[in-house]
């Protein structure tokens, strides 16, 4: 019993690192799709940047709410060893992930046909390069204290970056179409990381500790989430 109810708390505070993780990408999301194009020298041809990025916010928003539904009326899902809520709490992680991933893809094929070219875009692809490595993290220990093998979260981990290389190519051959969507992407996947971060993991923890053990290991989590970001981005620089 005491076994059991040291596993449960452990798994409730690993959401909370999850959480505060996932926070963190967010808002890096957000700031970089609200500067993504100063980055490239261009000017605001349609919408400014904010407001594409907030306009893919909200509609990140209305298709996690819309996936969480659609995943609560299937009880029966199963990943591996999971199966009902954890489940499903599992395949949103992934998917917000993956959304993420397209979003990075089309901002590294972007990168190689700026002005810049190559320049930027090797920082860039540096950059994500290292940046998917936390990602991966967040992933994984969302799975793991839910006993899920760990070859199962290694790919689960590898497959929600392969849309990277996917979507790359083509925004480099068309960078000018693909340059004013950016951060309606970029708030697209922020949205969603940011709802299934505060709605999903984040209140989990809360439920199953309390309100001060979920804040502080969740702010912990984000503020060295956010300094590991600035340290990868300070070395892909130098």
């Amino acid at each position: 019993m005491f076994l059991s109810h040291s596993f449960l708390y452990y798994t409730t505070l690993v959401s909370a690192v999850a959480a505060g993780m996932m926070v963190a990408a967010s808002y890096s999301l957000f700031m970089e799709g609200c500067v993504v194009e100063e980055m490239e020298h261009l000017s605001d041809k349609y919408f400014s940047r904010d407001i594409r990025t907030i306009f893919g916010a909200c509609l990140g928003l209305v298709f996690i709410v819309g996936t969480k539904r659609f995943l609560d009326a299937h009880e029966d899902i199963h990943v591996g060893s999971l199966g009902g809520a954890d489940a499903r709490r599992a395949l949103l992680v992934f998917l917000v992930m993956t959304l993420h991933s397209f979003s990075e893809g089309v901002g590294i094929g972007v990168s190689f046909g700026s002005g810049r070219g190559s320049e930027l875009g090797v920082f860039i692809s540096a950059s994500l390069a290292v940046h998917n490595v936390p990602e991966g993290l967040a992933i994984a220990v969302t799975l793991l204290p839910q006993r899920v093998c760990k070859l199962t979260a290694s790919l689960f981990a590898i497959l929600s970056s392969i849309p990277q290389p996917l979507m790359a190519v083509p925004a480099y051959l068309f960078v000018q179409f693909f340059i004013p969507i950016l951060p309606v992407g970029l708030g697209f996947a922020g949205g969603a990381m940011a709802y299934v971060a505060l709605c999903e993991l984040l209140m989990e923890a809360y439920e199953d500790t309390d309100l001060i053990t979920t804040a502080v290991v969740s702010t912990t989590s984000l503020v060295g989430m956010l300094f590991l970001q600035d340290v990868i981005d300070e070395g892909a620089r130098a």
